[in-house]
């Protein structure tokens, strides 16, 4: 096996770990710098989770035909290092699967130029760069390195100008406002990563260019509009795939056809052999290696995908998957009728942990005990157990004011927070400073936490990793710092004018454990409505402390919210879902209906959202990446949430008429579209501010006043 001094590091922590190759090597990518990639040049990306890992080779459109062998050959290193367990993808510019976008939240840039061209992957201060960016996406925010030129600029989008440390987000007078959004969060992303916090940042709109500009582009001319870049993919294209095995037994790679249509039954997976799944129509490839397969033919597997993509003449372009038995991806398990995971029956999926241990015991998840259990630590991504010092800051006027140790894991969504964490390893000190931002703060507090935030980092000799972390997107490592204490948010907050704002007479908490295992406590409107069938809450009256148990709930759930009982004081009833008390319904202003669809306790899959568009005439579907929120739903989209035994369509306020009149349309064609086959599925239409229960429980902390913000405030909160 082949060693390289950059594989000593690879997958040792969870996270994403970079590398660009520089005359047939790899050099590692600073962290500042990572979701920057130059157009010549070819890169690989690791993301390693709870002992998974996930290996891409990403190739830029300029890159050498070597860097692109060189980026394949460093891709069946790593992974033969890695005992072969990694998912490998191909990635290609303008072409990004989503898995590889949810690693940049903030989007990806493309910039010009690359090794051959001289140019270094460097953090830089430099206040001589000069550089145009054209920002496209809402939620897979790509930003292409531009001519600076007024030619390269229409009516409709929104670009970032950088002229040495000062960052002008300039806006057509036709984009949207969501994408000025967008945009403003990636011009931040430079501005503290790239420029070290040390950038100014001046929003200018179409027509009011400031002399800087003027000077740098010349007086600016009449603009065109956007010219639509989306490709049309036949509908039939992306649903057909077939089913191959390749061997060696004969002494040369063979393919052959198993099966030619989809949905797949299961069975027809051999865990003895190697199998390619080919929807290259839609440019994909899909690699699967049997555990039991022959160590060649699973060594072969990236050279079977790629003589398979010649025989067949498709796009050189063409993406490859190649997944291990086990760890098979959510585009993979679609083209299979009803796929069951290992030792999956009826209910939710056990993660299926890959590494080059034989047998990994899955730990549960206890909250209260993650900080005492190394191993738990691992698998749920962790730098640490959790054990290290913490000190915490609530945000008050300019300054700061530290949090008693006692109130530590309590936080009010109407401020923000500053949460130093010191913890060793290897021998030397780390530091992470978490800014927490509540979904209610103030304009004032967003600007000072990220003055403070840098202040602080300073103060250490800039030595800390800054993490801003939003409420209800906490990772599991902030939920874990609270020695055996949950995340618990309060409705309020604590520095506005007149001090700290007081509790209501009857407070209802939600209580629900997230997909990444982050068990948290958000108060919410005490009326019958905000229950949940699969969730458990806490009501505190005047009279009474209730602990109402829904029947999906989990054990986890039920000792965070017996601990939010013991903040609240009194002596607790338990109530089982169903046998509830008149004095409990009264307390919530009367029996109400609520979330009580037993789909969400049955989900044997993650649900999946999608923005929808067929303003062309066409469908054009683009996944959310990463865990969904209330705030990816947009007042101009139309929105798919698909959660397996049903499907909604949302329809946003703002969406145009055709999407409106399309909405059933769309639907029907992402369900035509589906490579499983389902029939029958259930579509439900509903619209902004009418949604029902069975719909806003797939949301954790449904907020009924969302929408009632002005997001040109917002935007400009972003960037104080």
């Amino acid at each position: 096996m082949v060693h390289h001094k950059e594989f000593e590091t690879a997958g040792k922590e969870d996270g994403l770990q970079v590398w660009r190759i520089e005359k047939m090597n790899i050099v590692p990518v600073p962290k500042a710098l990572q979701g920057s990639f130059y157009e010549g040049d070819a890169y690989i990306v690791l993301y390693t989770r709870e002992r998974s890992y996930y290996l891409h080779s990403w190739l830029g459109e300029e890159a050498t035909q070597d860097e692109r062998g060189a980026a394949a050959i460093f891709m069946m290193q790593l992974d033969d290092h890695l005992g072969g367990s990694p998912t490998q993808f191909t990635e290609f510019q303008n072409q990004e699967s989503r898995t590889f976008l949810s690693y940049f939240k903030r989007g990806i840039q493309y910039k010009k130029g690359g090794v051959a061209s001289g140019f270094k992957q460097v953090v830089t201060n430099e206040a001589n760069q000069k550089r145009l960016l054209h920002v496209k996406g809402r939620r897979n925010i790509k930003a292409k390195e531009v001519d600076m030129t007024w030619d390269s600029f229409n009516t409709d989008d929104c670009f970032i100008i950088v002229l040495g440390e000062k960052i002008f987000h300039w806006s057509g007078s036709n984009c949207n406002r969501f994408e000025r959004l967008k945009t403003t969060e990636l011009a931040i992303d430079i501005k503290d990563n790239e420029l070290r916090g040390r950038g100014k940042i001046e929003m200018i709109d179409e027509g009011s260019e400031p002399e800087e500009v003027i000077k740098e582009l010349g007086p600016k001319p009449d603009l065109p509009s956007s010219t639509s870049e989306d490709k049309h993919t036949d509908v039939k294209n992306y649903k057909d795939a077939s089913l191959h095995v390749f061997s060696d037994a004969s002494g040369t790679m063979k393919t052959t056809v198993v099966a030619d249509k989809n949905p797949f039954q299961q069975n027809l997976l051999s865990m003895d052999e190697c199998y390619i799944l080919d929807n290259g129509a839609n440019k994909k490839i899909f690699v699967w290696k049997g555990k039991n397969a022959s160590p060649d033919e699973r060594k072969a597997a990236r050279t079977a995908a790629d003589k398979f993509i010649k025989e067949k003449n498709y796009d050189p372009n063409t993406q490859i998957q190649i997944l291990a038995a086990g760890a098979e991806t959510m585009l993979f398990k679609q083209f299979f009728f009803n796929w069951l995971d290992k030792d999956e029956t009826t209910g939710p999926t056990k993660p299926f942990i890959t590494g080059r241990i034989a047998k990994v015991d899955q730990i549960p998840f206890d909250a209260s005990k993650l900080h005492e259990t190394a191993a738990m630590a691992a698998q749920h991504s962790m730098v640490d157990d959790g054990s290290g010092k913490v000190q915490i800051w609530r945000v008050e006027g300019k300054g700061k004011v530290l949090m008693d140790p006692s109130t530590h894991g309590q936080f009010f969504g109407g401020d923000c927070y500053l949460v130093l964490y010191s913890y060793n390893t290897g021998g030397r000190e780390k530091h992470i400073i978490y800014t927490w931002q509540g979904k209610k703060c103030s304009r004032d507090e967003l600007g000072a936490s990220a003055i403070l935030t840098i202040a602080l980092d300073d103060s250490m000799g800039g030595v800390a990793t800054q993490v801003r972390v939003t409420q209800g997107q906490e990772p599991p490592h902030f939920v874990s710092m609270f020695k055996g204490k949950f995340l618990v948010i309060h409705l309020g907050g604590t520095s506005r004018e007149g001090g700290q704002s007081e509790p209501g007479s009857k407070r209802l908490f939600h209580i629900r454990q997230s997909s990444t295992k982050a068990t948290r406590a958000v108060e919410v409107e005490p009326t019958a409505s905000a229950l949940n069938t699969n969730d458990v809450f806490v009501l505190k009256t005047p009279e009474s402390l209730y602990l109402w148990k829904g029947k999906g709930q989990t054990g986890e759930e039920m000792d965070a919210a017996r601990y939010v009982a013991s903040l609240l004081g009194g002596a607790v009833t338990e109530v089982e879902e169903g046998q509830e008390p008149a004095p409990f319904w009264a307390s919530l202003g009367g029996k109400k209906e609520y979330q009580t669809s037993k789909s969400l306790q049955m989900a044997v899959r993650a649900p999946r959202l999608f923005t929808c568009s067929n303003k062309t005439g066409r469908l054009i579907a683009e996944e959310v990446p990463g865990e969904f929120t209330q705030g990816d739903l947009l007042p101009d989209d139309v929105m798919i949430l698909d959660t397996g035994a049903q499907v909604f369509v949302w329809i946003g306020k703002e969406a145009n008429e055709t999407e409106k009149t399309g909405s059933t349309k769309i639907v029907q064609d992402y369900l035509e579209s589906d490579p499983s086959g389902r029939k029958g599925i259930p579509i439900t239409t509903v619209k902004q501010g009418l949604e029902p229960r069975i719909f806003t429980g797939w949301f954790h902390a449904w907020d009924s006043k969302f929408w009632q913000q002005d997001f040109e405030k917002l935007l400009k909160q972003r960037l104080d």
